[in-house]
């Protein structure tokens, strides 16, 4: 009898709270359903269509396993472009971070006025639509752009370098632009997280022994915004993991020797130019785990922080 009337007891709380809680899952709904439509489904769909041979015209045929072998030992170009999307990811991502993470500590020290007109600064990047266009003209094969411009004026090139037509030179460049137009969201995440952290907390680990403001760092701010740290690492990380459009607008597709295509710009031309939707979607999971792989070894290595 006491279990029964105990459980009635447990059913009434649990009405209360649904009816208490409802206002706010009928807000949030809409998110939810665009959330599932537009990202959950489409990663549902790309996992089961990478097993399948299809071409947007004919029912899709199940292959197994093919996509996923024809990748990494038929695809010529495949290990090509992972190896760029690697590499790009690998310096573009930490690189990134670190860079907006140290950038946002040190203007955090700035009064309230200096503080906005630099964060301004460094996010207006990503408020630039057309930025590409800029590197475009700074890096031109002629004597009329910007960087072969000040070398001849400066005397240290005879003539004109061919910049985006140079393998050697398209990595680097891609790379410095990547960074240069991705650190924004990086960097808003991680200064909101520093403006929020308890100055109280520093009055208590001065007293617990803390001297000196690298201390203050390790066992304080970063434990503190973890979570604003992980967000701002999994954004850079997901945005050097999808350059495609900065390496096609500055060095084609394809680039001189592939030196900027990724596995991005491959999946693209798969799916949009030879419409082997099968394989392109069997590439795009690919790219997925390495993504959720780079995820999770960036929330070990949170982890660690301020232990």
């Amino acid at each position: 009898m006491e279990k029964q009337i105990e459980l009635n007891l447990k059913k009434q709380r649990r009405r209360a709270l649904m009816q208490e809680q409802l206002p706010s899952y009928i807000m949030l709904a809409p998110f939810f359903i665009f959330f599932f439509v537009f990202l959950v489904l489409p990663i549902l769909s790309s996992m089961v269509l990478s097993f399948t041979n299809f071409d947007m015209i004919n029912t899709p045929q199940f292959a197994g396993l093919g996509n996923y072998l024809r990748a990494f030992l038929d695809d010529d170009m495949f290990p090509v472009v992972f190896k760029n999307t690697l590499l790009f990811a690998i310096i573009c991502g930490p690189a990134g971070f670190l860079l907006s993470f140290v950038l946002a500590w040190f203007i955090n020290e700035f009064s309230p006025l200096v503080r906005t007109l630099l964060s301004f600064m460094f996010y207006a990047p990503a408020l630039v639509g057309n930025a590409h266009f800029i590197w475009s003209v700074a890096f031109s094969s002629d004597s009329y752009g910007y960087v072969n411009s000040a070398l001849l004026s400066l005397g240290l090139i005879t003539e004109p370098i061919t910049w985006l037509s140079t393998a050697a030179y398209i990595k680097p460049i891609i790379i410095a632009v990547q960074l240069w137009s991705s650190m924004g969201v990086s960097f808003l995440s991680n200064i909101s997280g520093l403006q929020n952290v308890n100055n109280e907390l520093y009055e208590a680990g001065s007293i617990d022994g803390i001297r000196s403001r690298w201390q203050e760092l390790w066992y304080i701010t970063l434990p503190t915004m973890k979570h604003m740290l992980l967000f701002s690492a999994v954004m850079q990380i997901s945005s050097a993991f999808s350059i495609s459009a900065i390496a096609i607008q500055l060095a084609g597709f394809p680039s001189v020797e592939y030196a900027a295509d990724t596995i991005v710009s491959h999946m693209h031309d798969l799916g949009q130019e030879r419409f082997e939707l099968g394989y392109a979607s069997a590439v795009a999971v690919v790219l997925f785990l390495m993504m959720v792989l780079f995820r999770l070894i960036i929330g070990k290595l949170l982890n660690m922080t301020g232990k």
